[in-house]
């Protein structure tokens, strides 16, 4: 027995990180939305590490927020610990991580989504996506209610079918012990949706009464404490600690006496894993030569004694994961909370997305987070605020907004997984960009801001703020290209104490800034008309200097990038009807249908050779095309 529930403009399937996003875009662009999810108490939770950002994920989140979405504001309110990694490294790959109060990140963003207006969050299962015509119209859930839409986002996460193993025993089950969605992956294929299945896991959560950190090393956070928000002015807290411990020979041989007892081994699993995420069963086998391995105690919140054990993901036994847990130092007591545990899950193949995240099979669907082949928070959100965006640009009849590979991680992301397919979980890394000089976690606002204020996503009032940013950097950029450090004796003595060899002749403020060994701030003392600078200001005009021909030569090649891009391939092309491309490429040209030459170039099988065939037959259609309206006009 079915009844209407309601009518909407987009519906969000899953209120995960990419859900949370999604939902929060389309409703603040102005359509009526409505969000569903399994349970109230799984809104944005963090069902793996309690932490937001690392290597290439904090550029994500940071992009997030230039645009508008939720997840910088919302770690940004609940961390507990803040890091700023590879700062012994270049800019490019400088990196936010900072660890979450669990409870209170799940807190905040549930009460955000409760009050944002055009949203309504509902505590319901996802049954069957309704399809008229090759459409979508409407989302079913278990108790019988039908809920129209004119669009909808699927974000289901790890819930589709989920499974999960722990040794020999293994049971249906969402993560964090929560249902699963069991009935949605029939409805998908029966959409011809084609699904495939993939594999995460996670470590065991433990009692920290139990652990002695006195034989661990702690990890504190930074001192100065960079927020992820481009809003939030300052952060002021009392940090807490983590620790660091390593796994030993012990550890190892007992892996290696219970591997057959693992069921990644013994062939339960058929899901395909992490590659860049291993249990430590796969870091054992995988890295001989290692006697020991890094393992970090994070703490999962301030009003909880779990603490999660990064490093230790596996789907051993629990008697062998408890045994195993107790050889490694500071933990030889240790009492597990939760298991560790592996969980399989139905994830779809995403070269069947559009560059917008529309699927090419049904219109008006869209898709976004782990259910796309990715794995991780930050690359769920991101994928879930565009997935939002569309969908909104959809109902209006607008062009889907399209961030390309030049303007941010969250373009390169969509494109790898478009256009390359994914044999595993997806995961960002700052080695994923070929421009990624220009697209540091730093200026992400500078980048994108602009974007995200067109959209809407971004008030006048944040934006007018913005402006002002950008123009105190030209300024001060302008101002000490004219700045001139005389060669005094006073100067000289202080550029020596700075490790830096003297000037025979007056130099500007920004060749002296050029040097490696010398920050901008340490030039104070040669600036006497120096204005008052925020230090996100600061931190610009220095980057800017100091690779300004590094930067240069990044622009150009985006020059180059930007002119294929813009070959535009038609649609509806039938690569079959070119003469001279390899069968390889005409299948994987069908199957992925590029939208642009630059997008074909990069689609594994599809040779140089191929994009020479590609490219004289789009410009053989376009003389005839012009010869044809030619001989019209002459008629």
């Amino acid at each position: 027995m079915t009844y209407l529930g309601g009518e909407y403009d987009v519906i969000v399937i899953g209120a995960g990180h990419a859900g949370s996003e999604a939902a929060l875009a389309s409703a603040r662009l102005g359509c009526k939305t409505l969000l569903l999810t399994l349970s109230l108490d799984s809104v944005a939770m963090m069902p793996c590490n309690p932490s937001i950002g690392g290597t290439g994920k904090g550029h994500l989140v940071r992009e997030i927020d230039a645009l508008g979405g939720e997840m910088g504001k919302n770690i940004d309110a609940t961390m507990i610990q803040s890091k700023m990694l590879n700062t012994g490294k270049g800019p490019a790959v400088h990196s936010l991580r900072a660890q979450a109060d669990k409870k209170a990140y799940q807190f905040r963003m549930k009460e955000v989504i409760e009050n944002q207006e055009n949203l309504l969050l509902k505590q319901q299962e996802a049954t069957e996506i309704l399809v008229e015509n090759g459409e979508i119209i409407g989302v079913k859930v278990h108790t019988g209610a039908v809920y129209t839409c004119k669009a909808a986002v699927i974000c289901s996460g790890t819930y589709l079918k989920g499974r999960i193993f722990i040794g020999d025993i293994q049971y249906d089950s969402g993560p964090n012990g929560l249902f699963p969605a069991m009935s949605l992956s029939d409805s998908l294929e029966k959409n011809g949706i084609e699904l495939q299945r993939f594999k995460t896991g996670t470590p065991a959560r433990v009692d920290a009464k139990t652990l002695d950190y006195s034989k661990m090393v702690i990890q504190k956070g930074d001192d100065h404490i960079v927020p992820f928000s481009f809003e939030t002015d300052h952060i002021d807290m009392e940090q807490v600690p983590c620790y660091l411990t390593y796994t030993n020979p012990e550890t190892h041989q007992m892996i290696n006496d219970n591997m057959e007892r693992s069921p990644l081994y013994t062939g339960d699993v058929v899901g395909v894993g992490p590659r860049y995420c291993p249990s430590i069963e796969t870091k054992v086998l995988r890295f001989k030569d290692k006697d020991r391995h890094q393992i970090f105690i994070e703490p999962e919140g301030l009003n909880t004694n779990e603490a999660y054990v990064q490093g230790m993901s596996s789907s051993l036994p629990e008697d062998v994961q408890i045994a195993l847990y107790r050889t490694v130092p500071g933990m030889e007591k240790v009492e597990f909370m939760r298991s560790a545990y592996a969980i399989e899950y139905d994830c779809i193949h995403p070269t069947r997305l559009k560059p917008s995240l529309e699927s090419k099979d049904v219109k008006g669907l869209f898709f976004g987070g782990q259910i796309n082949g990715t794995s991780g928070y930050e690359e769920a959100a991101a994928q879930g605020l565009i997935a939002g965006i569309n969908a909104a640009q959809y109902l209006r009849s607008e062009q889907p907004f399209v961030i390309d590979r030049s303007d941010g991680y969250i373009g390169v992301l969509i494109d790898d997984i478009i256009t390359k397919g994914v044999d595993e979980p997806y995961r960002m890394m700052t080695s994923r960009s070929e421009y990624r000089l220009l697209l540091r976690q730093d200026n992400a606002d500078l980048r994108l801001t602009p974007m995200g204020h067109t959209l809407g996503l971004i008030s006048q009032e944040r934006y007018n703020q913005f402006l002002d940013k950008k123009a105190a950097i030209e300024n001060e950029i302008k101002r000490i290209a004219e700045v001139i450090v005389k060669p005094t004796e006073e100067n000289n003595i202080i550029l020596d104490s700075l490790a830096s060899s003297k000037i025979r002749h007056g130099v500007t403020l920004s060749e002296l800034i050029r040097r490696p060994e010398i920050k901008y701030l340490q030039t104070k003392p040669f600036d006497s008309e120096r204005p008052l600078l925020h230090w996100s200001v600061v931190e610009q005009v220095e980057v800017m200097i100091k690779y300004e021909g590094y930067i240069k030569k990044q622009l150009l090649q985006v020059e180059q990038f930007k002119k294929l891009e813009n070959k535009y391939i038609p649609q509806g092309l039938d690569f079959r009807t070119i003469s001279g491309l390899r069968i390889e490429a005409i299948e994987k040209l069908h199957e992925i249908k590029p939208q642009s030459i630059g997008q074909a170039s990069r689609i594994s099988g599809v040779s140089p050779a191929d994009l020479s065939v590609l490219l004289i037959a789009l410009e053989q259609r376009r003389r005839n095309s012009e010869t044809h309206k030619g001989e019209n006009r002459n008629e």
